[in-house]
């Protein structure tokens, strides 16, 4: 219903896929990220997302990897390096259906499908290569399970930082981008 209500204000600038669908907003240093949730493509994936989020553990972590013409990722460490203690890994939900198009959200895992924890990244781009293409672990694709519908300006200004290497970790921004907050709407 409040959905309804500020997209009829114009207070929000998408069409909504799915009226029961979470929006969340990513509160940043850099400014306000608004996220609507594909619950009804990505079910699993949207809970895990939000049981993280519910359980503020977003909060002052960082984009810890941006690449410009790519994407921005974040979700896993705080300023320090030191890595959050995730829940266990999910099922990967990447669906051909659902492609990783600029403006999406997906989550970042390793070499074997079935790793997502608690990271996440923002395609700036379409990123067709992240796609699903099949079962094959190498085809499998990243999981896309939301989309920006407010602030993509603030993710492309993210995409603008100075970054560096530091340790094992490339693409770092020089300046922390910091999540302040990842709540409900």
């Amino acid at each position: 219903m409040l959905k309804r209500v500020l997209l009829a204000l114009g207070l929000m600038t998408a069409t909504l896929a799915h009226a029961d669908n979470p929006v969340v907003v990513i509160e940043t240093n850099k400014g306000e990220i608004t996220v609507e949730l594909w619950q009804d493509k990505a079910p699993i994936t949207v809970e895990n997302f939000l049981r993280y989020a519910d359980n503020n553990l977003y909060e002052g972590l960082i984009f810890h990897r941006v690449i410009p013409g790519f994407m921005v990722q974040g979700g896993g460490y705080d300023e320090n390096m030191m890595e959050l203690s995730p829940y266990s890994p999910i099922e990967n939900e990447a669906s051909a259906e659902v492609p990783n198009n600029r403006g999406t959200l997906a989550m970042a895992r390793t070499n074997v499908v079935d790793s997502a924890t608690s990271q996440f990244f923002i395609n700036l781009v379409d990123n067709d290569f992240l796609n699903h293409v099949s079962t094959a672990p190498h085809e499998y694709g990243y999981a896309v399970f939301g989309s920006v519908i407010e602030g993509m300006d603030v993710v492309d200004s993210i995409a603008e930082v100075e970054t560096r290497r530091r340790g094992a970790h490339q693409n770092m921004p020089v300046e922390a981008v910091v999540i302040e907050s990842v709540t409900r709407q």
